[in-house]
């Protein structure tokens, strides 16, 4: 303990999570000063940062006043029945957690903490927040879902700077309507699992909500005022009691998901049609059809409809692919209807932008088959994106400003018109897998991929002149699938064997004829495919490989189609 709260001095944080304590240690209410005549007091600094979290805390002393200088406090996952009015004491705390205790009282001296962003309250037994937090003007994110909360004071209408906001799990019936008109910079609401009987008009007033989730409550119905939340990307509504839908909330041109579920709506309207929705859950109501329009969304991908007394459609539409069933819903379209234009083909900015909004929650951007010959801005501006999908497009280079995707695992670039190695994919620091099969790739050499050390996936199918030696892939060290699909491969690559992890190895539709005795030493593999090769014949080293996969269990996938097999020896 002693070491930790020496190196606390240095830098001013300490972390004491995980300890088992049942009380907070003297010298952290004394700023960590021991008194000791061996302690240089001119080198330490005040404590700014202090986390207890997952201890078994029951009591926290006013003497925490003493760290005047602390940042931030997290006292989540202790046993605490109450936090002291000390709190209001730290000028300087922007970040207080309390969250998974048993506070039954927040006091209100928490809001003489003025310099407060971040708050959270969850998971306690409160039944109501303090008013004094209104006097929080920087807050950012208030938390307090899972408590026993059935109102809000009025004076947090004073947060005007609040972009998230989590009351869900709580008793509140009503949403005041001077909340929504002074937390106009809201990104995030989530108030489900209530008992909400209705949204407030000024729901409007929050132009950059992206989302916003009143699942589980007993509305009754959506205000036309719905349409000024003209950033919203997604709303659930699921599990109320609203029998319509406003015809307004088709003018909400960002929305990508729409969930409804569970309510008692007899029809889905026609002005809801205009929406480009990714994803639609109409499940569990009192639908008996759907308006013939809804065939013109052509950007949803998934329409859930069980639980619905459907009398104008087949079951096997109902409960079979989205895609069938949108192209009926076409295909009832009057021809006049057709000829007068109401029908439009979907533009490639309406396909991105789309594709951008399932992405907020999927993580996954999917912009192949557009015929684009340039990587589309949204590629870098969507955030946190892991898989990036552009395949079957027209593109020729890689723009370096995709090297803002830090957070890109995966990359498809099939089917493209890449001539030369896009060198900017070392810059991406996460990728684990590399799709860029049936490409028109110049010859690839060792260079161009010793900077991709955590490549475990590589695919360079259809790339016959990419890789003149395919040993020059052995410089990914991390590799486990490797796929050489229609490279005119003469030879078995047995170089390959320093790739010490490779689990798949895929060489069909090449030139091979023989297999070499080294194929023993690829330890690792559970599955090659030599399929559509000229193989005549199998070394007896395979015999070991089969006694190998019987003895461990592991499904090897040899597939030999079209080998023209003539001699296979004894024992194999």
């Amino acid at each position: 303990m002693e070491r930790i709260l020496k190196a606390a001095r240095e830098s001013g944080s300490l972390n004491l999570s995980n300890r088992s304590l049942s009380e907070v240690p003297g010298e952290v209410y004394n700023n960590l000063e021991t008194g000791s005549l061996d302690d240089k007091w001119w080198e330490g600094v005040d404590l700014q940062k202090l986390i207890l979290a997952h201890n078994n805390l029951e009591v926290l002393r006013e003497d925490l006043r003493n760290l005047s200088s602390l940042v931030v406090l997290n006292i989540s996952h202790n046993q605490l029945s109450s936090v002291p009015a000390a709190i209001g004491d730290l000028p300087l705390l922007k970040s207080l957690d309390v969250s998974f205790n048993q506070i039954k009282l927040i006091p209100e001296e928490v809001g003489l903490a003025t310099a407060l962003v971040k708050v959270d309250f969850s998971n306690n037994c409160l039944t109501e927040l303090p008013a004094s937090l209104g006097r929080c003007m920087n807050l950012s994110e208030l938390k307090a879902s899972n408590n026993n909360i059935s109102r809000l004071p009025d004076e947090l209408s004073g947060c005007c700077k609040l972009n998230k906001f989590d009351l869900e799990g709580n008793k509140l019936v009503l949403l005041q309507e001077n909340m929504f008109t002074s937390w106009t910079l809201l990104i995030e609401l989530n108030a489900a699992k209530n008992q909400l009987t209705t949204i407030p008009a000024s729901i409007g007033a929050l132009s950059k909500l992206v989302r916003m989730d009143l699942h589980q409550n007993k509305i009754t119905s959506i205000p036309s005022s719905i349409k000024g939340c003209s950033s919203l990307a997604e709303f659930y509504m699921g599990n109320n009691i609203l029998s319509t839908i406003p015809d307004d909330i088709g003018m909400l041109s960002k929305l990508g998901t729409l969930d409804l579920h569970s309510n008692q709506l007899k029809e889905y309207p026609v002005g809801a049609c205009k929406l480009k929705l990714s994803f639609l859950d109409l499940s569990n109501n009192a639908l008996s059809g759907l308006p013939a329009e809804l065939g013109t969304m052509t950007t949803l991908r998934k329409l859930l409809l069980s639980g619905n007394p459907m009398r104008a459609l087949r079951s096997s539409l109902v409960s079979g692919p989205t895609s069938t069933l949108m192209k009926y819903l076409r295909s009832r379209l009057s021809s006049e209807e057709e000829a007068s234009g109401s029908r439009t083909t979907p533009t490639k900015d309406d396909q991105i932008s789309a594709a951008r909004r399932l992405s907020v929650s999927s993580k996954e951007l999917n912009l192949s088959g557009l015929g684009v010959p340039n990587v589309p801005p949204a590629a870098w501006e969507t955030s946190d994106v892991v898989k990036l999908d552009l395949s079957k497009n027209l593109i020729e280079d890689l723009p370096n400003e995709l090297s803002l995707c830090s957070s890109l695992q995966a990359l498809i670039l099939s089917n493209n018109k890449i001539k030369k190695w896009p060198g900017m994919v070392s810059s991406l620091p996460s990728l684990t897998s590399l799709k860029l099969d049936n490409n028109p790739l110049a010859e690839i050499s060792s260079t161009d991929l010793e900077s991709l050390s955590k490549l475990e996936v590589l695919d360079l199918s259809g790339n016959a002149s990419s890789l003149s030696e395919p040993a020059v892939v052995s410089s990914l060290p991390r590799l486990q699938e490797l796929y050489l699909r229609r490279m005119k491969l003469q030879e078995f690559p047995i170089g390959l064997v320093q790739l010490k992890h490779l689990r798949i190895l895929n060489l069909s539709q090449n030139n091979l004829s023989t297999i070499p005795e080294g194929i023993k030493d690829f330890t690792a593999l559970i599955e090659l495919d030599l399929s559509d090769n000229n193989i005549t014949r199998l070394p007896a080293e395979l015999t070991f490989i089969f006694f190998w996969i019987f003895m461990s269990r592991v499904c090897l996938s040899l597939a030999y189609k079209c080998l023209n097999l003539m001699e296979i020896p004894s024992g194999a």
